[in-house]
């Protein structure tokens, strides 16, 4: 290893480093369709050492999506994403004020503008997180599904405008959330689908879902890195995201 690779690490130690994912376990809140996680003790030190067997869907805790878990085709699984395009630089456009004010709050092209107008352009090659402070609702399932009497839930979203202008007019990387999901939850009522969901994959990229502590990051100037397990054709899998500040 160079010296400048080993000066540039020591350098990256200096900064503030934030944790942008969740400890996840059998009773974290998950996705409606999934069963909980199951953590099972198969060896403790009465035998000698301790093992553990982990039992749970892809999507589950924070995690990241591949470009298979929605597109169907040849499209790419989690083994096949690039170790550089797992760490990219970070814009978080925050919309907490606007999410606590309206759980049905959905992003558009008008909110990337006012966010422009205050931060700059947003460059190409970012990883784009939409801040909504979803993730103080952690580790209750109630809150984060946020159903009402009739069994619907509220929750914010992405409209595709707003991606489709990222992706196709900024040039972005890959996004981020605090929720379950891409779309807003009135959007996936109102078309029976998770259209900007499917949208932000058939991008060939990810997305990571279900972050936390996007309130610690500032809107420009911080990177984010995704580690993640290299599991075979998996459409998903939990994820270390974290973020080194400027």
């Amino acid at each position: 290893m160079s010296s400048n690779v080993i000066e540039a690490i020591n350098l990256l130690k200096e900064k503030e480093w934030v944790d942008l994912t969740h400890a996840f376990g059998p009773d974290s809140p998950h996705f409606s369709a999934f069963d909980a996680a199951e953590f099972k003790t198969l060896f403790d030190h009465s035998d000698g050492f301790f093992a553990q067997q982990f039992t749970f869907p892809g999507q589950y805790g924070t995690h990241i999506d591949a470009p298979i878990h929605f597109v169907h085709g040849d499209e790419r699984h989690v083994h096949q994403l690039e170790l550089k395009e797992l760490i990219l630089p970070l814009i978080v456009i925050d919309k907490s004020k606007e999410a606590d004010e309206n759980p049905d709050f959905t992003l558009y092209v008008d909110d990337i503008y006012q966010f422009e107008k205050e931060h700059g352009e947003i460059e190409a090659g970012s990883f784009v997180a939409l801040r909504t402070d979803w993730s103080k609702r952690w580790p209750e399932q109630d809150d984060f599904d946020n159903k009402d009497e009739e069994g619907n839930s509220h929750a914010p979203g992405w409209s595709v405008e707003a991606l489709q202008f990222l992706f196709e007019q900024r040039g972005i990387k890959a996004i981020g959330h605090e929720t379950f999901d891409t779309d807003a939850a009135v959007d996936f009522q109102k078309n029976g689908a998770l259209v900007a969901e499917y949208y932000v994959l058939d991008q060939d990229t990810f997305q990571v879902e279900v972050m936390t502590n996007l309130d610690k990051v500032p809107a420009k100037g911080a990177v984010i890195c995704n580690i993640v397990p290299k599991a075979k054709n998996a459409s998903g899998f939990p994820v270390r995201s974290f973020a080194i500040l400027p």
